[in-house]
């Protein structure tokens, strides 16, 4: 266990270290989207081949996705992670719920799947939402400290004592009232 250079803290664990060498992409709002949407499809297109179209597999995968959308969209898209996860449940699900009939059968048996599941998809969301509240939390209270020690940087010493400011008034006069 050793110290991060310059950064004033103590030992760091080895579980930290091994989480900071994995990569920390920033996406934008669309591109959160997109990477959602994708691995969920893809999600749901190896759950259907592997596992005969379980609802249970694709909902557990969904909230680690979920979560990475949250962590990987940059700073000023945070809004957009637990608006995109769902739009991205219901791409991915369409192989998986099954349906025949053409366009109106599969149709009917998504929004019938997205029904059924929506204890994954609103669990999918919250942990979207929570982590994007989380770290947007974060940025605000570190950019309150930036402002504050700039405040304080930026802020003249203090007289040693409040009386040579009283003296330096001049009494008002009764008009000035």
């Amino acid at each position: 266990m050793s110290a991060p250079a310059g950064r004033g803290e103590g030992p760091v664990s080895p579980v930290v270290l091994a989480l900071r060498r994995l990569p920390n992409p920033r996406l934008t709002g669309i591109g959160a989207g997109l990477f959602a949407a994708a691995a969920m499809f893809l999600i749901g297109c190896l759950d259907w081949l592997l596992f005969d179209e379980s609802a249970a597999v694709f909902g557990v995968l969904f909230l680690p996705v979920s979560a990475l959308a949250a962590l990987w969209v940059r700073p000023a898209d945070l809004v957009t992670a637990p608006i995109c996860v769902p739009i991205a449940f219901a791409i991915g699900i369409a192989p998986i719920s099954g349906g025949t009939g053409g366009f109106g059968g599969r149709t009917m048996a998504v929004v019938t799947a997205l029904a059924v599941h929506a204890g994954w998809l609103y669990g999918g969301t919250l942990v979207a939402g929570l982590i994007a509240t989380v770290r947007k939390v974060r940025l605000m209270r570190a950019r309150q400290r930036r402002m504050l020690l700039a405040a304080q940087t930026a802020r003249p010493a203090a007289p040693a004592s409040p009386a040579p400011r009283a003296a330096a008034r001049s009494p008002r006069r009764p008009s000035q009232r």
